[in-house]
């Protein structure tokens, strides 16, 4: 009975017909469908999803699916793009899709939702760069939510109702966005009688609009109208909305029109080092409240963004190896380095006050004395911390700050004490506290440890860096400034991270690069490879932690390597340069594919291959002496014995060679040589698969190549361009759509790529698809038939820069080669004429220039290429600027710039200068006066808060 009961109650319940309606073009196998959050659509489980079926109109491909559901409907849906599996290939990007049927529909109405595909681009307006700083007096607008009681009106009538929706989020405060067109209802085109939309959040404009079906098909445009009466219609073609004519019972459609279309926003930035940062208070070293000064006179200078290096803990070493920025101990704990030793008290002892002067007087260098200024700030915050530990631990910010990151703290502050105690930041040498375990955690942080203080000091250094960054980052957010962060695609080896998720990571392997514009014999940075199938069993927590962690301070971040998400260059662990790696993932080449194309000799073709010749070449007459101690006779050739048979078995025999003075040449030249002899192979076996290879990098260029006879060099070439341009692109795309989204959908941040190096045909599109902003550095251009960038002709999804930190500036770039710069001069300023030898404000002012009116949606430029703007700064020499020297793994990053933020901030002349170089470019600048009056607004806020 009660089942009876049960069904006739679903069988009496009112209903309405909904339609889907969306334009898609699709390849051949693939298919559109709309899951949701109500069973009808899944649940939000695609496998269960609603299928829509496409059919051809003019030249759209129009895809469509009708169901019943209940009157009172709500639900939220998105499209995905599907195989014939429900295997889900794309979705589309942007804020989840809401419906609520209103309450005017009765049984068997009809509303048709008539959507547009949601694009990466469209999505990026709703992360925090935009709505939270750049768009975010938006948020001062009145939510309405119009309702239409109009039920008679269709029905007398039979009009249709339509409600006209649109996103648009940069609308200045005072106007209003209107819909025009060819109906009576819409105005005729005027704008006076158009149809007045009404904000309902999130960016999006709508209204109800009651219209005759005799004016349909409708022609119409959204635009925008302010009190005092300027007018801005969206460009492009006109929009067109038809009904079918032989339905004479009223109808409903619901517009969904996507962004209104107006010339996109663009915006400048500013890109420095955080240690590179100079100004009066700070010892050695900028540190986070300087961001406050950056961030004043990046606004003053027309700048809607600063761009900061990694700013992660990397005290690996204890020495000035540990500058290198992208090496971390930690992913979450900030760098003590970055600490302002004044703001830990307002109640300094005065022989920590003089400590402090003589401080900054000894550290106030042209570049950063990075040990020096570590182990000063540590010895002034541990007397500080000594006399306020107790008001501190005990305060409820503490309390609260450790609550929310305990899981990392602890074990990071547990992992400093352990590093310190035994000397050693390679955990494999810590005795029984090389395996971590949450037991031995506790035991290591209890407070009943006796060195308990030394763990709390590490607790309470990251919790000022955390109050200190905080400020600066609230600081910019009001002011309108975006700080963008930096992800490295590596972590340390021998950090908290391997030591506490030892399972996440490979760490046999060395992450690289193999060859590019940086580096002719590839990159070794020493970072272990990511086990991605192991991280994915959590979803990628550790990633979301990451950038959840991150989006506390920034508002968009950089993504180092993003070709690292789609595969990684893996070397292994025994190797010191970049040139004998493989990408991880790929398919490599099997010994039954090999065989079948009449390749047998492996042996030959994996080991290095080394004549009597080669050695006479390289050594001259010292080379038996080298024979004798690093090869073994084999056949007609020569083998590296077993002691010296990988690079980083040949440095240290090298080294031992010279110590007893048995080298007939420098240290340096012998390793070199050798290293080239060991990399003289075709094909590089793999360790794991000892049926499979892969091809060397630029394996044509080798001697063991050459002499190959003619069919085994046509096939090995022929494999080898297989491999490295054609058969890994469905594997590397699938690789970066399960592990991008990941990251993206952690934070609210705008991520940018930094893409720049070996670029794969697969990278660029996910990237489109996924709303991720590239990078173009004009000296390195991703066109191969081009040697400069051409910035006019950039898309607008991405940052333009004349250089970046891993480059020279532009003015050592134009000092270190005289033909390049005749080649410069010629193609892109389009001049004859002998170009000056150095890069003259003149110069600097054209090439920066160019970079603002390119349409890409971000132009950031370093600090040191804009200083190059006045001729005053530029009296150090140009080589002295460049941050980083990529062909140097050990590479000190100490670049100060030579100039104080406060001596800039006064400078007029330089602001003007750049100020006069945005106007005019259709590029977006902040507006001060606003921008102080929302600070102060906030400032008061915050006080009334506190108190």
């Amino acid at each position: 009975m009660a089942s009876q009961g049960l069904f006739s109650a679903a069988k009496s319940m009112k209903s309405v017909k909904l339609k889907f309606r969306i334009p898609y073009y699709t390849e051949w196998g693939q298919s559109l469908l709309v899951c949701g959050s109500e069973p009808t659509l899944g649940s939000w489980n695609v496998k269960k999803g609603l299928l829509l079926r496409p059919v051809h109109q003019d030249d759209q491909l129009i895809w469509t699916a009708t169901i019943s559901v209940p009157c009172q409907f709500s639900c939220g849906y998105r499209y995905y793009v599907v195989d014939d599996a429900k295997n889900v290939l794309r979705w589309e990007m942007g804020n989840e899709r809401r419906l609520s049927i209103p309450h005017l529909l009765s049984e068997g109405h009809t509303l048709e939702l008539r959507d547009l595909w949601q694009t990466g681009a469209d999505a990026l307006l709703f992360r925090s760069a935009f709505k939270d700083v750049i768009f975010c007096k938006n948020s001062t607008f009145n939510i309405d939510r119009p309702e239409a009681i109009l039920h008679d009106e269709l029905v007398q009538q039979g009009s249709i109702l339509v409600l006209f929706k649109i996103c648009c989020p940069n609308v200045q405060e005072g106007t209003s966005v209107y819909v025009i067109g060819s109906s009576t209802k819409l105005g005729n085109w005027k704008v006076q009688d158009g149809l007045k939309l009404h904000y309902t959040g999130k960016y999006i404009w709508e209204a109800y609009c009651v219209i005759p079906r005799g004016d349909f098909p409708i022609r119409y445009k959204y635009c925008k109208y302010s009190k005092n009466g300027c007018f801005s219609l969206e460009v492009g073609s006109t929009r067109e909305l038809s009904v079918n004519s032989s339905k004479s019972q009223s109808q409903y459609i619901f517009l969904s029109d996507g962004m209104l279309r107006e010339m996109p926003w663009r915006g400048c930035g500013v890109a420095v080092a955080m240690f590179s940062v100079r100004s009066e208070d700070d010892i050695g070293v900028g540190e986070f409240l300087d961001l406050k000064l950056l961030v004043d006179w990046a606004v003053e200078s027309g700048f809607h963004l600063v761009q900061l290096l990694p700013i992660n803990d990397t005290s690996v070493h204890r020495m000035w190896w540990d500058s290198y920025p992208y090496s971390s101990l930690s992913v979450f704990a900030l760098h003590p380095l970055y600490l302002r030793v004044q703001a830990l008290s307002k109640n300094l002892p005065e022989d920590v006050k003089s400590e402090i002067r003589n401080a900054k007087e000894r550290l106030d260098g042209k570049d950063v004395d990075y040990e020096a200024t570590m182990a000063t700030k540590l010895s002034i915050a541990k007397k500080v911390f000594m006399q306020e530990k107790d008001l501190i631990l005990n305060s409820s910010s503490f309390h609260k700050f450790f609550s929310e990151n305990e899981d990392w703290l602890k074990p990071y502050a547990a992992f400093c004490f352990l590093r310190d105690f035994f000397e050693t930041s390679d955990h494999s040498q810590w005795g029984c506290f090389s395996n971590y375990s949450k037991d031995k955690l506790e035991k290591l942080v209890s407070k009943d440890a006796l060195h308990y203080d030394t763990i709390c000091f590490h607790y309470y250094i990251q919790f000022h860096l955390h109050l200190q960054l905080s400020e600066a980052a609230e600081y910019a957010r009001a002011k309108g400034v975006v700080l963008k962060g930096d992800l490295p695609i590596g972590v340390d080896r021998n950090s908290v991270d391997t030591w506490v998720y030892p399972t996440l990571f490979r760490m046999n392997t060395s992450t690289g690069a193999p060859p590019d514009y940086f580096a002719k014999n590839g990159q070794n940075w020493g970072f272990p490879t990511y086990n991605w199938e192991e991280m994915s069993k959590d979803n990628y927590g550790w990633w979301r932690a990451r950038l959840t962690q991150m989006g506390k301070y920034f508002t968009a971040y950089r993504i180092d390597h993003i070709l690292g998400f789609f595969r990684i260059w893996e070397l292994p662990d025994h190797a010191m340069t970049g040139l004998i790696g493989k990408f991880r993932p790929s398919i490599p080449l099997s010994q039954e594919e090999l065989e079948r194309e009449g390749i047998w000799d492996f042996d030959r073709l994996t080991r290095p291959y080394v004549r009597k010749e080669f050695l006479q070449e390289n050594f001259g007459d010292s080379w038996i002496l080298i024979a004798a101690n690093f090869f073994k006779e084999y056949l007609d050739r020569y083998e590296f014995k077993e002691e010296c048979n990988t690079e980083k078995k040949i440095a240290a025999k090298v080294h031992s060679c010279a110590e007893k003075s048995l080298l007939p040449e420098s240290e340096d030249k012998i390793r070199c040589d050798l290293f080239d002899l060991l990399k003289n192979i075709v094909l590089i076996r793999d360790l794991e698969h000892d049926k499979s290879f892969y091809p060397r990098f630029n394996l044509e260029d080798t001697s063991s190549f050459r002499d190959l006879d003619d069919h085994s060099k046509n096939v090995l070439k022929r494999l080898y361009y297989d491999y490295y341009f054609h058969r890994q692109d469905k594997l590397w795309r699938q690789n970066a759509l399960k592990t991008l989204p990941a990251l993206l959908n952690s934070s609210d941040m705008l991520a940018c790529g930094e893409d720049l190096g070996l670029i794969p045909a697969c990278v660029h599109p996910v990237m489109q698809e996924l709303g991720l902003i590239g990078l173009r550095i004009q000296r390195m251009p991703s066109e191969p038939d081009l040697e400069f960038g051409i910035p006019s002709q950039y898309s607008y999804m991405t940052v333009c820069a004349p250089s970046c930190h891993d480059c020279s500036t532009l003015r050592a770039w134009w000092e270190e080669d005289e033909e390049r710069r005749h080649r410069f001069f010629k193609s892109v300023i389009g001049s004859d004429d002998l170009p000056p030898s150095q890069c003259v404000p003149e110069l600097a002012h054209l090439i920066i220039r160019q970079h603002i009116e390119s349409p890409s949606m971000w132009a950031i430029f370093p600090l040191q290429d804009l200083l190059a703007l006045k001729e005053e700064y530029m009296t150090r020499p140009a080589t002295e600027e460049t941050i980083n020297d990529p062909t140097n793994p050990k590479h000190y990053w100490r670049y100060r710039i030579h100039v104080t933020m406060e001596s800039l901030i006064k400078d007029k002349e330089l602001k003007t200068t750049i100020k006069d170089l945005i106007q005019g470019t259709g590029r977006s600048y902040p507006h001060i006066g606003e921008a102080e009056r929302q600070l102060s607004q906030e400032t008061a806020a915050l006080a009334l808060g506190k108190q």
